[in-house]
């Protein structure tokens, strides 16, 4: 039997501090729980500022937030730049104090390859933890291709030819991994994103975030420009003005960089009487917002990445037995079935008359929160996914030393005509 004990594991982060990135945190705690020796590398941010520290066993190791690029070549050049130099001047600091044996690259970017190449020689393994599409992502924030694109399907490729086991969010990213990656199904497992339930626990619903109105949505993510707001704020001016809804709140829970633009549009559309903006909420806070909606909302936009990407939200709403309105996206339907109304992609008229559908009728709101609720206990919570997650640390493990060879740098216009 192995001695977990012994296996030192570095998971290193880019975009979110830990333990506010909740994939990681899961992940980290499971592994420890499990007897695993657990290190992270994360940025700081949002009140999570110590360079170091402990919590529930795991020992995180903090660098100072790069500035967060939002366009063009440069700024993305200096975010990710300054983060690598942390990355591997944190790196060397944590194989003296903890040690080290596998390199759990989570992405954007997809450049933590670089870390792993910098110790594959010393023996330690890499294993990739794949939560974005970085290629279609680009698309999406951009609504072009060229060059850059180009870029990340090589970096992209780079990243799975570096790793011995990837981790896949769903079944569209296990195909990419298999595919556009060429990895072999016997080392990509998917491990999807998913609420722990005894954190999401229901609760009676608290009058004072309804904001006097009859119906509350509810909305919990990041506000970026690839997540749909200016949808979801142009849905709502349908369903109050043109359908005649009034009596409608939302609460927008989150931050972002898209936030002043979307406060902004509330604000021209005179819609600021049924919009809360909370700024992120965690724990309590969270549940109890949560826990008072009626109906949870998801306007993710229909795109390349969207389409096949995991919502973290969706899962929470079910988790909560919110019966859910959102685009009718590929893995949408994957995670919600039946406890969700899909809108034509990308139509906010649309939308807002799936919220109607929904406002005008409880019993449904009620069966399909609690088909949602059902879905999510029986196979989609984060208990599900443990198996795969420790099965695909045995499978790194397994592979001590064994490395897949690098391409070579002739074949980036393969990956490029990959993805079509």
């Amino acid at each position: 039997m192995t001695d977990q004990s012994s296996r030192r594991v570095l998971i290193v982060v880019e975009n979110l501090p830990v333990p506010l990135d909740r994939r990681v945190w899961l992940e980290a705690t499971t592994l420890v729980g499990r007897g695993y020796h657990v290190s992270v590398i994360c940025p700081t941010g949002r009140g999570w500022d110590a360079p170091y520290e402990c919590l529930e066993g795991v020992h995180i190791y903090r660098y100072p937030e790069p500035p967060e690029a939002h366009s063009g070549a440069k700024a993305y050049a200096v975010e990710y730049g300054l983060a690598l130099w942390h990355m591997f001047r944190l790196a060397r600091k944590v194989r003296r104090e903890q040690g080290f044996d596998v390199i759990h690259g989570c992405n954007p970017p997809d450049l933590v390859f670089l870390l792993a190449w910098r110790w594959r020689l010393a023996g330690v393994r890499y294993l990739f933890d794949h939560h974005d599409v970085c290629p279609e992502l680009f698309e999406a924030k951009f609504g072009r291709k060229g060059l850059l694109y180009r870029v990340m399907l090589w970096w992209e490729k780079l990243t799975f030819a570096t790793a011995s086991v990837s981790i896949a969010t769903n079944e569209s990213f296990r195909a990419i991994a298999e595919g556009r990656g060429g990895m072999a199904p016997a080392d990509v497992f998917v491990v999807r994103s998913a609420p722990r339930i005894e954190k999401f626990e229901l609760r009676p619903a608290d009058p004072a975030h309804r904001k006097g109105a009859d119906i509350l949505l509810g909305y919990v993510g990041v506000i970026g420009q690839q997540e749909g707001m200016d949808l979801l704020v142009a849905a709502v001016d349908h369903l109050v003005r043109k359908l005649g809804y009034p009596s409608v709140h939302v609460a927008i829970v989150g931050f972002g960089p898209h936030l002043p633009e979307v406060q902004k549009d509330v604000a021209a559309r005179g819609l600021e009487a049924h919009f809360t903006f909370t700024g992120p909420l965690y724990g309590e806070d969270l549940l109890a917002v949560l826990n008072s909606a009626d109906i949870g909302v998801s306007p993710d936009p229909k795109n390349p990445m969207n389409d096949i990407s995991t919502m973290n939200k969706v899962m929470e709403y079910m988790t909560l037995e919110k019966p859910v309105v959102q685009f009718d996206l590929t893995e949408g339907r994957a995670s919600a079935g039946e406890a969700s109304l899909y809108a034509r992609a990308n139509d906010p008229e649309d939308f807002a008359r799936q919220i109607a559908r929904l406002i005008d009728d409880p019993a449904l709101r009620s069966r399909m929160g609690k088909l949602g609720r059902e879905r999510v206990l029986s196979r989609l919570s984060w208990d599900h996914s443990v198996p795969h997650l420790l099965a695909a640390y045995d499978r790194v493990f397994a592979r001590a030393g064994k490395t897949a060879p690098l391409p070579a740098p002739a074949g980036g216009g393969t990956a490029a005509s990959t993805a079509g």
